[in-house]
This record gives C-alpha cells, sequence and structure tokens, in this order.
C-alpha cells in the first residue's frame, strides 16, 4: 500500500488541497490579530509547540511504545490543530476568531516544528535505519504545508466570492480523505492492528484528554475568558492528523510511524465532544447564564463561514 502511486503522489497533492483550501478562510488580519491578545495567542502555542511534544515523549516513555510507534506520536504531537478545531470552539461556544489565529500561526511554524520534532525523535529512538528526514524531504513538508496556505491566502484576497464558494467543499473532502487515509493506514496494519492498538491506543487517548485538559485549564488559569478557554481546548487537543498522515505515509514511507495519527483521527473526536460537554455542564452548574460569556465585547468578530 505505502509504496502505491496513491499514497506517493495522491496522498500529498491531497494535503495540499486541503491546506489550500485552509489558506482560503484566511486574511491576514488573522496573523494581525495576534496583536489584540498576545497572552492567549503565546499561552496556546506554547503548549502546541513545546508541552504537547514533551507529553507525548513522556508517555511513549513510561509506555515503553515500539521505537516506530513513538516516532508516530510525536509525530502526532507536532501536528498543528486542525481546522475542525473552529467547529467544535463554535459548537461549545468558544472564541472562533482565536482558533482562526492560532490555525494560521500553526500552519506556518509547523512547516519548521513537524521536521524539527520528527527528526529528534528518530534520532532518540535509533529508527534511522528504517527512517529518514533528510534535507530533500524537510523541503517536501515545507513544500505541501506552507505554499497552499499562501496560495490559498492570495486567491482569497483576490476572489472572497470563490473562497466562499469553496470552503464548504473543501471541508468536505478534508473528511473524507481523513478517513479513507485513515482506515488505510489501519487496513495496512491489520495483521498488527491489535498489537499496536495496545500499545498507542491508551497513550493517545491519554494524550488527547490531556492536551484538551492543558489546554483548557492552563488558559483559565492564566485568567483568559471562557470561550478563549474553549478554544484553546479545541485548538491543541484537535490535531491535523491528515498532515501527520501524510507525512508518515508518503514522506516517511511508513505505515507503522502513520497508526497513531489513524487511531487519533477517531479518538479525538469522541473525547473532544465528551469534553465540550463537560465543561459545558460544568459551566451551565455554575453560572446562570453561560451563554452571555460567548460573545464577550472585548472578542474580535468571529471570520469563519
Amino acid at each position: 500500500m505505502k509504496d502505491s502511486a496513491l499514497i506517493t503522489t495522491g496522498l500529498p497533492v491531497a494535503l495540499a488541497i486541503i491546506m489550500f483550501g485552509l489558506g482560503l478562510s484566511l486574511t491576514t488580519a488573522d496573523f494581525k490579530r495576534v496583536a489584540r491578545s498576545p497572552k492567549a495567542v503565546v499561552f496556546a502555542l506554547t503548549v502546541q509547540i513545546v508541552v504537547l511534544p514533551l507529553v507525548a515523549f513522556g508517555l511513549v516513555k513510561i509506555f515503553d511504545v515500539d521505537p516506530l510507534l513513538a516516532v508516530g506520536v510525536m509525530l502526532l504531537a507536532a501536528s498543528p490543530g486542525g481546522t475542525t478545531a473552529n467547529l467544535f470552539s463554535h459548537l461549545f461556544r468558544g472564541d472562533v476568531a482565536f482558533n482562526i489565529t492560532l490555525t494560521a500561526i500553526n500552519s506556518v511554524l509547523a512547516a519548521v516544528t513537524i521536521p524539527l520534532v520528527t527528526n529528534l525523535a528518530i534520532s532518540h529512538f535509533d529508527a534511522e535505519g528504517d527512517l529518514g528526514l533528510q534535507f530533500g524531504k524537510v523541503l517536501q513538508v515545507i513544500a505541501i504545508v506552507l505554499i497552499p496556505v499562501g496560495l490559498g491566502m492570495l486567491v482569497r484576497k483576490r476572489s472572497a466570492d470563490f473562497a466562499a464558494r469553496a470552503d464548504r467543499p473543501v471541508r468536505v473532502f478534508s473528511i473524507v480523505v481523513l478517513v479513507a487515509v485513515s482506515l488505510a493506514a489501519l487496513l495496512g496494519e491489520r495483521e498488527n492492528l491489535a498489537d499496536y492498538l495496545r500499545q498507542v491506543g491508551l497513550v493517545t487517548g491519554i494524550f488527547c484528554l490531556a492536551s484538551l485538559s492543558i489546554g483548557y485549564g492552563g488558559a483559565r488559569a492564566l485568567r483568559l475568558d471562557e470561550p478563549q478557554a474553549v478554544a484553546s481546548a479545541m485548538e491543541v487537543g484537535i490535531h491535523n492528523t491528515t498532515v501527520a498522515l501524510t507525512i508518515a505515509l508518503s514522506i516517511l514511507d511508513s505505515t507503522e510511524v502513520a497508526v497513531p495519527s489513524a487511531v487519533y483521527s477517531v479518538l479525538m473526536y469522541v473525547l473532544a465532544t465528551a469534553f465540550g460537554y463537560t465543561i459545558t455542564r460544568t459551566r451551565s452548574g455554575t453560572r446562570s447564564g453561560p451563554r452571555s460569556g460567548a460573545r464577550s465585547g472585548s472578542q474580535p468578530p468571529s471570520t469563519a463561514g
């Protein structure tokens, strides 16, 4: 499977289309918005870039995960927040504009952080014989992550109507690709699937809950408002697993490295939904009017469609 044209060529092209669609939803204002709430942005990005890889590293060490699967968990931790985080943030009354800002910045930073974290993981877990992320492959990561986003933003600037029309089809395409690739990765390792799930099922589940909890709890500890805390939780808990799967399958050429992201792509939606309902119920129990916090006067208007 991993040597087929579908994986080596089709998957990177599909990811490029998805990232182009992400660019269609972004404007330069999303980056400029950082100045309005720097503490919130710095916190969320620090969790995403520094804390989550450290949490993932601790988990694979504690559970003594197989080296290739451990690299997969680290690749997952380094992947940016997924655009679906915007939807979950909206459902649970988070600050969607804050999510859009984080997604925009994360998409740029991921072109650097993913190769960095993945290379360190490959080296630490002695996986050089099976994997490699040489300079040429690093450029490939940058090309399929960063360039399409930039092109999408350029198209939106020139034709906002086209960007609006393309938003829904690209979102549907993203979901279809994610489901198809996740199933393909799991089926490709079906002989070892039970053992892999035993090794990474619990690890990825704990990692997801830890990401959501740190994103929300840390934001509240910093006295960020409730909508920003919800947005932070969803941004750091819902990863762009399509990026991780594409890198694992088409660049690192390993279905085993892809397994943690495939498992996570299923778990994160279930756990994020449960987490969102839990904090919503808690909020409802401690305030008489939880809906009023969703549209604080200090919040920038949402640009999400």
